[in-house]
């Protein structure tokens, strides 16, 4: 199996305890979203980027048709029961977005750009952990839907270097009704304006995140035990955030005994299919 990028530490205890028959598709789809996201690397040239992208958006149109040229979709297609699947570019229009800069005037575009994105990472996950289930199709949905949720969680992690970098977070009429200049955004800590809808976004997030993961069957916790864990790490996450405003949150490497044990207690618990999340845990 190709591994050319070393996962993030949040990422890489997903996989820790993703269940072994799920390893390798969620490492594959973590390898192929690293390699999209290389065209996004600060100095390289902007045409270059663009022709990388173009190039992996053919390659996932490859994949989807079963002839795949890259090593990692190749693997993936080895390691796959199912067939491949075509949402796959919508890590590719992830990336794009974020090349150009798009700028979401509203929650709509900003939820259509994270549930893209689940749709690529998620949709063959639950799939895969679903199998033959009856209501496949409805734990397929709920996953999707609690991965949009922990996209945007994630994506608000990083809301100042982002900013920096010309990708606003936050959509443009939210930050008008609350009278903040979109540049505030790249310039920690926040005014009281923009840490009052921080507060209140990353709270509504936490409540979702709880709705989503409690829609999920029981009998499909142990199966997707990986996704649940990154739910609970999600959730963490966020409260780390909010914790820290007005300013941005800080390095996070002297969190990863809490993010490991926070994990081990979530994997555990859907092992036994009882995971619960909370927004105020």
């Amino acid at each position: 199996m190709p591994t050319r990028h070393e996962l993030p530490p949040l990422r890489a205890l997903v996989r820790l305890y993703t269940p072994a028959p799920l390893q390798p598709l969620y490492t594959l789809l973590c390898e192929v979203e690293a390699a999209v996201g290389e065209s996004l690397r600060p100095g390289l040239d902007h045409q270059v980027a663009h022709a990388r992208l173009a190039w992996w958006r053919e390659e996932c149109a490859r994949y989807a048709h079963g002839e795949p040229g890259h090593p990692l979709t190749r693997a993936q297609c080895a390691v796959r029961s199912l067939a491949p699947p075509a949402g796959l570019s919508g890590l590719v229009d992830a990336a794009t977005w974020d090349l150009a800069s798009a700028t979401c005037e509203t929650r709509r575009e900003l939820d259509a750009y994270c549930a893209r994105w689940s749709a690529a990472m998620m949709t063959p996950l639950a799939q895969l952990a679903a199998g033959s289930d009856p209501g496949a199709g409805e734990i397929t949905a709920a996953t999707v839907q609690l991965g949009a949720t922990l996209r945007e969680i994630e994506l608000l992690a990083d809301l100042a270097l982002d900013a920096r970098r010309g990708r606003l977070r936050l959509p443009l009429d939210e930050l008008a009704r609350a009278g903040v200049p979109p540049a505030e955004l790249a310039r920690p800590p926040w005014p009281a304006a923009l840490a009052a809808l921080l507060h209140t976004r990353h709270q509504q997030l936490r409540r979702q995140l709880t709705a989503q993961a409690g829609a999920l069957p029981r009998h499909a916790q142990p199966l997707l035990r990986g996704v649940l864990v990154w739910a609970s790490l999600a959730a963490q996450l966020s409260r780390r955030c909010e914790r820290a405003l007005p300013r941005a949150p800080g390095p996070r490497d002297h969190h990863r005994a809490l993010d490991a044990a926070r994990a081990w207690q979530a994997a555990r618990r859907a092992t036994q299919r009882r995971l619960t999340l909370s927004p105020r845990e």
